[in-house]
């Protein structure tokens, strides 16, 4: 199935691209821009931001559509959360999104990580948004991230409720919801945010229910964007939506109450993120 050709990457500063490349390269800082394979990277790098990976980058889990290493993880590294924060810092940025890979062999399932890493960009005044696992559904490891304060709470839903036991068999729907909703039950000012992969296989009806869900735990951003298969090996794509049809699903989710909605091809839950908090950021 050949990539429409309205799917297209962003114009991009190639001197500005490689300069922040050679950066994270040599200080050996996880990403998603490079681990997840993520389409936008070329423009954000150009622009000097990045989006952060934490607790290692190999995954407890294997997602059938995730570029993302599975297996055994390293231990986690404690400098970590100081090495974000001076890189951070010396590029500029003023919004940091830190994600992680899956942590099923943490008994805190790296909530602390979050926690320290959250903690070293606000001596920073950096402003953090946290995209973090279900953390296996451990209540306890959420108090402790949702007290470190972030800015935002992300927690990605991904694809809709039929295609988690062939998509994701390690995750649990209603796990995902729960988490997200006992975020708004320990602390309702917080703000969270999640996001859903379309061309999976799914229906514009499912979608619509899924994003149903998520504003019924009172879920306050969203962003849909199009899966993009990494490689030959991982799970193809259906179906490649149209632009008229990310509309729709942006519309229907302004219809329910969201405060802000991403929907497009290129779409991530960690691109354009401070977006989302844009008359906040300075």
């Amino acid at each position: 199935m050949n990539i429409p050709d309205y799917i297209q990457i962003q114009k991009y500063n190639r001197r500005d691209f490689l300069n922040t490349r050679e950066k994270i390269l040599k200080q050996k800082i996880n990403t998603v821009c490079f681990d997840a394979n993520c389409p936008n990277r070329y423009e954000c790098f150009s622009k000097n931001t990045a989006t952060f990976i934490i607790l290692g980058n190999t995954c407890t889990r294997n997602c059938k559509y995730c570029n993302v290493n599975s297996g055994i993880p390293d231990d986690v590294d404690i400098n970590e959360p100081n090495k974000i924060k001076e890189f951070a810092k010396n590029l500029g940025i003023k919004y940091a999104v830190i994600t992680c890979v899956t942590r099923d062999d943490l008994d805190d399932c790296g909530a602390s990580q979050f926690v320290k890493c959250v903690n070293e960009l606000n001596k920073e005044n950096i402003k953090t948004e946290v995209l973090i696992s279900d953390l296996n559904g451990n209540f306890n490891a959420l108090k402790k991230i949702i007290d470190s304060k972030p800015a935002i709470i992300g927690h990605n839903i991904e694809t809709v409720e039929r295609l988690f036991g062939e998509l994701r068999p390690k995750a649990n729907y209603l796990q995902s919801l729960n988490i997200l909703k006992e975020i708004k039950k320990i602390n309702p000012q917080m703000l969270t945010k999640s996001g859903i992969i379309v061309g999976l296989g799914e229906t514009i009806t499912e979608i619509k229910k899924t994003i149903t869900d998520l504003k019924n735990v009172n879920c306050d951003f969203l962003s849909i964007g199009q899966y993009l298969s990494p490689s030959e090996n991982h799970y193809p794509v259906q179906k490649y939506y149209s632009l008229d049809e990310f509309e729709e699903l942006r519309k229907f989710s302004h219809s329910l109450g969201f405060t802000h909605v991403e929907s497009g091809p290129l779409v991530r839950s960690s691109y354009n993120a401070s977006r989302y908090l844009e008359n906040e950021i300075n």
